[in-house]
Protein backbone atom coordinates (compact mmCIF):
# COMPACT_ATOMS: atom_id res chain seq x y z
CA UNK A 1 0.00 0.00 0.00
CA UNK A 2 1.80 3.39 -0.94
CA UNK A 3 1.21 6.79 0.94
CA UNK A 4 -0.95 8.20 -1.22
CA UNK A 5 -3.70 5.92 0.31
CA UNK A 6 -3.17 7.15 3.73
CA UNK A 7 -5.45 8.76 6.29
CA UNK A 8 -4.72 11.55 8.35
CA UNK A 9 -3.72 8.90 11.22
CA UNK A 10 -1.28 7.66 8.72
CA UNK A 11 -2.76 4.09 8.00
CA UNK A 12 -4.41 3.21 4.65
CA UNK A 13 -7.92 4.52 4.45
CA UNK A 14 -10.77 2.00 4.95
CA UNK A 15 -11.94 3.23 1.81
CA UNK A 16 -9.36 2.62 -0.52
CA UNK A 17 -9.59 -1.01 1.06
CA UNK A 18 -13.61 -1.24 0.38
CA UNK A 19 -13.16 -0.53 -3.89
CA UNK A 20 -10.68 -3.43 -3.63
CA UNK A 21 -12.79 -4.93 -1.94
CA UNK A 22 -15.24 -4.17 -4.62
CA UNK A 23 -13.11 -5.08 -7.60
CA UNK A 24 -12.28 -8.30 -6.29
CA UNK A 25 -15.51 -9.12 -5.93
CA UNK A 26 -16.77 -8.30 -9.39
CA UNK A 27 -13.48 -10.15 -10.78
CA UNK A 28 -14.93 -13.33 -8.83
CA UNK A 29 -18.26 -13.35 -9.74
CA UNK A 30 -17.98 -11.73 -13.26
CA UNK A 31 -15.62 -15.10 -13.77
CA UNK A 32 -17.91 -17.62 -12.14
CA UNK A 33 -21.00 -15.60 -14.19
CA UNK A 34 -19.31 -15.65 -17.44
CA UNK A 35 -21.06 -12.15 -17.53
CA UNK A 36 -20.78 -8.78 -16.13
CA UNK A 37 -21.78 -8.61 -12.50
CA UNK A 38 -22.94 -5.01 -10.52
CA UNK A 39 -22.82 -4.82 -6.17
CA UNK A 40 -26.07 -4.54 -5.00
CA UNK A 41 -25.29 -5.06 -1.48
CA UNK A 42 -22.06 -5.19 0.98
CA UNK A 43 -22.70 -7.07 3.83
CA UNK A 44 -20.78 -7.06 7.43
CA UNK A 45 -17.84 -4.68 6.26
CA UNK A 46 -15.77 -5.97 8.84
CA UNK A 47 -11.86 -3.59 9.53
CA UNK A 48 -10.21 -5.83 12.50
CA UNK A 49 -6.93 -4.41 12.29
CA UNK A 50 -5.52 -1.05 10.63
CA UNK A 51 -3.65 -1.63 7.09
CA UNK A 52 0.16 -0.15 7.24
CA UNK A 53 1.68 1.90 4.37
CA UNK A 54 3.93 -0.18 3.13
CA UNK A 55 2.54 -3.37 3.79
CA UNK A 56 1.48 -6.13 0.64
CA UNK A 57 -2.64 -6.32 0.61
CA UNK A 58 -3.72 -10.14 -0.60
CA UNK A 59 -7.45 -10.48 -1.19
CA UNK A 60 -9.03 -13.89 -1.46
CA UNK A 61 -12.58 -13.55 -2.92
CA UNK A 62 -14.36 -16.93 -3.05
CA UNK A 63 -18.39 -17.46 -4.33
CA UNK A 64 -19.86 -18.76 -1.45
CA UNK A 65 -23.87 -18.81 -2.81
CA UNK A 66 -25.99 -18.52 -6.20
CA UNK A 67 -28.93 -17.73 -6.51
CA UNK A 68 -31.00 -17.39 -10.04
CA UNK A 69 -29.32 -14.03 -10.84
CA UNK A 70 -27.29 -12.98 -7.84
CA UNK A 71 -24.24 -14.35 -6.53
CA UNK A 72 -22.48 -13.70 -2.49
CA UNK A 73 -18.74 -12.99 -2.58
CA UNK A 74 -16.77 -13.94 0.36
CA UNK A 75 -14.05 -11.70 0.14
CA UNK A 76 -10.74 -12.30 3.22
CA UNK A 77 -8.02 -9.59 3.26
CA UNK A 78 -4.92 -10.09 4.75
CA UNK A 79 -1.59 -7.80 4.84
CA UNK A 80 2.16 -8.70 5.00
CA UNK A 81 4.56 -6.79 6.39
CA UNK A 82 7.56 -7.03 3.68
CA UNK A 83 10.07 -6.27 6.00
CA UNK A 84 9.24 -9.21 8.95
CA UNK A 85 7.21 -10.94 7.14
CA UNK A 86 4.66 -10.93 9.42
CA UNK A 87 0.74 -11.44 7.98
CA UNK A 88 -2.42 -9.82 9.71
CA UNK A 89 -5.81 -11.13 9.20
CA UNK A 90 -7.74 -7.12 8.09
CA UNK A 91 -10.84 -7.33 7.42
CA UNK A 92 -13.95 -9.59 6.19
CA UNK A 93 -16.77 -8.59 4.12
CA UNK A 94 -19.79 -10.24 1.93
CA UNK A 95 -20.59 -8.46 -1.69
CA UNK A 96 -24.02 -9.63 -3.04
CA UNK A 97 -23.87 -9.66 -7.30
CA UNK A 98 -26.39 -9.26 -9.78
CA UNK A 99 -25.06 -11.08 -13.71
CA UNK A 100 -26.58 -8.61 -16.42
CA UNK A 101 -26.23 -8.65 -20.25
CA UNK A 102 -25.40 -6.20 -22.27
CA UNK A 103 -28.75 -4.36 -22.32
CA UNK A 104 -28.33 -4.60 -18.10
CA UNK A 105 -31.06 -7.32 -17.98
CA UNK A 106 -30.22 -9.78 -15.07
CA UNK A 107 -29.43 -13.22 -16.10
CA UNK A 108 -29.31 -16.40 -14.93
CA UNK A 109 -26.08 -17.53 -13.31
CA UNK A 110 -24.29 -21.15 -13.24
CA UNK A 111 -25.03 -23.63 -10.55
CA UNK A 112 -22.68 -23.94 -7.62
CA UNK A 113 -20.61 -26.70 -7.27
CA UNK A 114 -19.31 -27.74 -3.45
CA UNK A 115 -16.69 -29.91 -3.18
CA UNK A 116 -16.19 -30.08 0.55
CA UNK A 117 -17.93 -29.49 4.20
CA UNK A 118 -16.01 -26.34 3.77
CA UNK A 119 -17.98 -24.90 0.68
CA UNK A 120 -21.01 -26.56 1.77
CA UNK A 121 -20.73 -24.21 5.47
CA UNK A 122 -20.44 -21.18 3.25
CA UNK A 123 -23.38 -21.70 1.18
CA UNK A 124 -25.91 -22.34 4.21
CA UNK A 125 -23.97 -19.24 6.06
CA UNK A 126 -24.72 -17.29 3.27
CA UNK A 127 -28.56 -18.42 2.75
CA UNK A 128 -28.91 -17.68 6.55
CA UNK A 129 -27.03 -14.38 6.51
CA UNK A 130 -29.51 -13.08 3.45
CA UNK A 131 -32.60 -14.27 5.76
CA UNK A 132 -31.28 -12.26 8.75
CA UNK A 133 -30.68 -9.56 6.80
CA UNK A 134 -33.80 -9.55 5.27
CA UNK A 135 -35.49 -9.84 8.91
CA UNK A 136 -33.59 -7.06 10.28
CA UNK A 137 -35.19 -4.96 7.43
CA UNK A 138 -38.78 -5.57 7.70
CA UNK A 139 -38.26 -4.98 11.53
CA UNK A 140 -36.21 -1.59 10.78
CA UNK A 141 -38.99 -0.91 8.49
CA UNK A 142 -41.75 -1.47 11.23
CA UNK A 143 -39.99 0.01 13.98
CA UNK A 144 -39.78 3.30 11.79
CA UNK A 145 -43.36 3.17 10.73
CA UNK A 146 -44.55 2.78 14.57
CA UNK A 147 -42.07 5.56 15.88
CA UNK A 148 -44.33 6.83 19.13
CA UNK A 149 -42.89 9.67 20.40
CA UNK A 150 -43.18 9.01 24.29
CA UNK A 151 -41.75 5.98 23.87
CA UNK A 152 -39.24 6.95 21.93
CA UNK A 153 -37.90 10.04 23.80
CA UNK A 154 -37.06 7.54 26.82
CA UNK A 155 -35.49 5.73 24.25
CA UNK A 156 -33.30 8.56 23.14
CA UNK A 157 -32.92 10.09 26.73
CA UNK A 158 -31.19 7.07 27.37
CA UNK A 159 -27.94 7.61 24.55
CA UNK A 160 -25.62 10.76 24.17
CA UNK A 161 -27.85 13.15 22.52
CA UNK A 162 -29.44 16.15 23.46
CA UNK A 163 -33.40 17.11 21.74
CA UNK A 164 -33.47 20.92 21.14
CA UNK A 165 -36.69 20.95 20.39
CA UNK A 166 -40.27 21.37 22.33
CA UNK A 167 -41.32 17.63 23.30
CA UNK A 168 -44.56 18.58 24.31
CA UNK A 169 -45.08 19.70 20.64
CA UNK A 170 -43.53 17.18 19.14
CA UNK A 171 -46.14 15.24 20.52
CA UNK A 172 -49.01 16.75 19.18
CA UNK A 173 -47.72 17.09 15.89
CA UNK A 174 -46.38 13.26 15.49
CA UNK A 175 -49.28 11.49 17.05
CA UNK A 176 -51.79 13.40 15.18
CA UNK A 177 -49.95 12.41 12.05
CA UNK A 178 -49.54 8.67 13.21
CA UNK A 179 -53.05 8.84 13.93
CA UNK A 180 -54.33 9.78 10.35
CA UNK A 181 -55.33 13.25 11.13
Amino acid sequence: MVPSFANFGGKVHGGVILSLMDKVAYACASKHAGAYCVTVTVDGVEFLQPVEVGDLLHLDATVHYVGNTSLVVGIKVTTENIKTNEVKHTNNSFFTMVAKDDSGTPVTVPELELTNHHEMRNFVTAIRRSKIRKEAQVKLQRDYDAFIPKEDFALVDAHRCTISFERDSAFDKTNSQYEGK
